[in-house]
């Protein structure tokens, strides 16, 4: 794992149902991700906010709303993801909402083809984000960056990577997954991803599931985390635009992230749907940055 981070800004809910996840950048930046970050031994260079079109708050067409806007913004994210992988850096991108997972995860396995390395994706979320324009209810494109990842979506999506599909269904991983569509439940059961959702949590636990996800990892694995922060509880994480009841529990959030850390296999990372208009005081933010520290070593008790 490189300590050479680079952040990079996504301000925009040009995805999502609700405004205010264009204003997690900054909500992160306010909680100081940055010396958070530094403070477990890492270089960071903040390399500021991309700039891309504004929200024009449409209703659907054609089953997406803001297609072309949604690919402008995911066509950003890919090169600038890109271009840090390219010259040895980790990017962790702070969106935003989480159409722009599509952008970064087809800009990572783009690198892992040019490198010759395996991917891993870790989807941790509330939601399959699955859907397709047949399947969705709202158009809303943060609700498909999955189901685009792996070939099923527009043309103007899934071939941003320069591949179609950008990655194989057997390489992701969900985790925490507990709101999803009926339509699109088929489609995932159909397409064979791998879900943990949180029945199987609550039954085999945090650790097990873990154990699961990061099963067959090796030296030449790029892992990949897409942390959507709908993935805890609304208790504790209340500022995103669609809250589910019934997350995991500050400490199995904290057991997730340790034991991806113990890997060492960690490549990149998106961080995503903080929506500041919604939370209270920054907690959201905070929590987020609580828990991306963890992804970085910090333990939370005292181990040899």
């Amino acid at each position: 794992m490189t300590h050479l981070v680079s952040l990079i800004g996504a301000p925009t809910d040009i995805g999502a149902g609700a405004k205010g996840a264009r204003m997690g950048p900054e909500a992160l930046r306010v909680a100081d991700f940055a010396a958070a970050l530094e403070s477990h031994g890492l270089q960071v260079e903040d390399r500021g906010n991309l700039i891309g079109p504004s929200n024009p708050w449409l209703p659907p067409d054609e089953g997406y709303r803001h297609l072309h806007e949604v690919a402008a913004w995911n066509q950003l994210v890919h090169d600038a993801v890109l271009a840090e992988l390219r010259i040895g850096r980790m990017p962790i991108l702070m969106g935003g909402d989480h159409c722009l997972g599509l952008g970064s995860i087809s800009a990572v396995a783009r690198h892992c083809r040019e490198a010759g390395k395996k991917l891993r994706v870790l989807w941790l979320d509330a939601h399959a984000d699955f859907n397709t324009n047949e399947l969705t209810p709202s158009g809303n494109i943060h609700g498909m960056p999955v189901a685009c990842l792996c070939g099923y979506g527009p043309k103007e999506l899934i071939e941003i990577g320069g591949q179609v599909p950008a990655v194989n269904p057997k390489w992701i991983r969900q985790i925490g997954i507990r709101s999803v569509d009926a339509g699109e439940k088929r489609f995932v059961h159909q397409v064979g991803l791998e879900v943990f959702d949180m029945r199987y949590i609550d039954e085999m636990g945090m650790r097990h599931t873990m154990e699961l996800a990061l099963a067959t990892l090796d030296d030449n694995t790029h892992l990949h985390v897409s942390f959507d922060v709908d993935f805890l509880d609304a208790d504790i994480a209340p500022g995103v635009g669609t809250t589910v009841p019934g997350g995991p529990t500050y400490r199995e959030a904290q057991l997730c992230m340790e034991m991806i850390a113990d890997t060492g296999r960690l490549g990149s990372l998106d961080v995503m749907e903080i929506n500041p208009a919604l939370d209270v005081r920054n907690r959201t933010a905070l929590i987020a940055v609580d828990m991306i520290e963890s992804l970085f070593g910090k333990s939370t008790l005292m181990r040899r």
